[in-house]
């Protein structure tokens, strides 16, 4: 199932298989996942938003329904053709038009934010060669590691991101634009 949401006259709408509707608090199934998605992929951005709306934390259902429209109407603002998430709970961010752009404190933290795949540092570095083709001595001689300290690496990888192979990590490297 794919979706697409937008804004109009500061509503916040979804189409799903054609199927056009407002987005309002009662939708809580929707901004749930929503906003779990933020959470665990987007961290810095989940942050910003309990800070923007922190004054209406004592009315869960409202606090979570602004997070989320925040998000969306940050990222997904516009209608067009082309699908805001997709089956597999791949968000695909707008470069939507915004009249704060330039002036915003949350610009690239709420809108455009950050993708985060909880690996350390080192792990990324490791997975960046990786991605890049190179094999594990490669790897090792590049990073100064041992040949066991990468497949450590790319083990401990695999599991934070399940996956299972060096396929399947391409697919997730380009799906998430990991590496720019």
């Amino acid at each position: 199932m794919t979706r697409e949401f937008y804004i109009c006259d500061d509503k916040l709408f979804c189409i799903t298989d054609g199927v056009t509707s407002e987005i309002t608090e009662k939708d809580t199934e929707l901004i749930n996942e929503i906003l779990e998605r933020v959470e665990t992929y987007y961290p810095t951005a989940m942050k910003a938003l309990n800070e923007v709306y922190e004054k209406s934390s004592r009315n869960i259902g409202y606090f979570k329904y602004l997070r989320a429209k925040r998000f969306l109407k940050c990222n997904f603002g516009d209608l067009d053709t082309s699908h805001s998430d997709d089956e597999n709970g791949v968000f695909h961010f707008e470069r939507i038009h915004c009249p704060l752009r330039g002036e915003c404190k949350y610009e690239d933290v709420i809108c455009n934010p950050t993708f985060s795949t909880r690996l350390t540092q080192a792990e990324k570095r490791v997975m960046k060669l990786y991605y890049d083709s190179d094999n594990i001595l490669d790897i090792a001689d590049k990073l100064y590691l041992s040949g066991h300290t990468v497949k450590n690496h790319i083990r401990a990888s695999y599991a934070k991101l399940g996956i299972h192979s060096r396929a399947e990590f391409v697919k997730y490297a380009e799906r998430h634009n990991l590496f720019g």
